[in-house]
């Protein structure tokens, strides 16, 4: 254990080369959007590549809804690789030669930070007790953390779907505390549809009589089959129709014939309950709830008094948008309302919309153009 403040303390494990992976709590209270604070909050982050001497080159890597702070290296809990691998390491688009690369996970996860599953002052787990939280909220517990490191502005801020979120509450919250900012496949506010997707999955957890009214730590018994029809229903929303005709069209699974019941005899069924299963085993349930709602509730111009633009006023940060035609959770247009906004407020930006057949979930996946604007981006 590494003092480095009075109230501040590192605890850190090396996780390979490359990475190295800490807990932190932070000094102060955390003031939340809702109301209130929360005491004694932690962020467990990793670090990729070296800090340069004049903490210069820093990039702030923000995750997903379901993402966390293992980035480019093996998550613990599953045995798989980093969820951008691809991306982030040496040589990569956001490369670790050149770059510190800092991800932690957003407070209301489950993977270290504070969140429902943690610990309270009384010594149980929060569950439902733990306070709603917000995107701001989540970028305020980032901010506190680069207070913490001594970095007080970073090279960029680099973001996809709720991480894109993050990034641009951080460019109009906190416009002098990054260069650069990078948001891919995101949006400034959650539509009514997204609205509507969160809820049904936040219903499916709700009623699993295992969720018991969240105050499911201490059992054996956890809403498993609730958690995963919620990731059954989102990750329909992270697809495209081509891709999942592509991948699997109506072909049946380990059979020659329907089975004229209930199981799974299309390989689609059998690839949403995998997905579905297999998620239960590394995310809380009450965490989904959370975060969910914490991006339905994100809406950037009505936190600047109705005008998306306001958001912006003034800021010298430099902006590039990333979009993909196939992306019909968070599509183009988006993208382009965020962009007019930017060029309102006079500022520099830059806008691609990319070709890939995958749907949202294109950011995550191989498509070289990305690369390409991600390097070329960062400089």
């Amino acid at each position: 254990m590494l003092s480095l403040s009075k109230h501040c303390f590192f605890f850190w494990t090396k996780i390979g080369l490359s990475a190295t992976s800490r807990t932190i709590e932070l000094p102060n209270p955390l003031a939340l959007d809702g109301g209130g604070e929360l005491a004694q909050a932690r962020l467990a982050y990793e670090t990729y590549g070296e800090l340069n001497d004049n903490r210069s080159n820093a990039i702030l890597l923000c995750h997903a809804l379901t993402g966390d702070q293992y980035v480019a290296s093996t998550h613990p809990v599953t045995g798989k690789p980093g969820w951008w691998e691809r991306m982030v390491g040496p040589g990569k688009p956001i490369d670790t030669d050149r770059f510190h690369v800092i991800c932690a996970n957003v407070i209301g996860s489950c993977m270290g930070s504070s969140g429902p599953a943690s610990e309270a002052p009384d010594g149980t787990p929060y569950a439902m007790r733990f306070p709603v939280i917000t995107i701001r909220d989540m970028v305020r517990a980032q901010v506190a953390l680069l207070d913490e490191l001594g970095i007080e502005k970073v090279h960029a801020v680099v973001g996809g779907s709720m991480g894109g979120m993050q990034a641009l509450s951080l460019a109009a919250n906190w416009p002098e505390r990054a260069a650069r900012v990078l948001v891919i496949a995101s949006t400034s506010r959650h539509s009514a549809q997204n609205i509507a997707f969160h809820e049904l999955g936040r219903q499916a957890v709700m009623a699993d009589p295992n969720w018991a009214q969240g105050n499911y730590y201490a059992t054996e018994l956890q809403p498993d089959n609730g958690l995963a029809v919620a990731r059954m229903a989102a990750h329909i929303t992270y697809l495209s129709e081509e891709a999942l005709t592509e991948k699997f069209g109506r072909n049946l699974q380990d059979r020659d014939a329907k089975s004229f019941g209930f199981d799974a005899d299309f390989q689609v069924e059998s690839y949403l309950r995998y997905q579905g299963s297999g998620f239960t085993q590394r995310f809380d349930a009450n965490s989904y709830l959370y975060i969910t709602r914490a991006m339905d509730y994100f809406d950037l111009a009505e936190e600047h008094g109705g005008k998306l633009a306001d958001a912006f006023a003034g800021t010298e940060a430099r902006f590039c948008l990333v979009s993909f035609d196939s992306d019909w959770l968070y599509p183009t247009s988006e993208s382009r309302h965020v962009v007019r906004a930017l060029n309102a407020a006079g500022a520099a930006v830059s806008f691609v919309e990319l070709s890939a057949p995958h749907g949202h979930d294109s950011f995550l996946l191989d498509v070289p153009a990305l690369d390409r604007v991600v390097k070329g981006f960062l400089g």
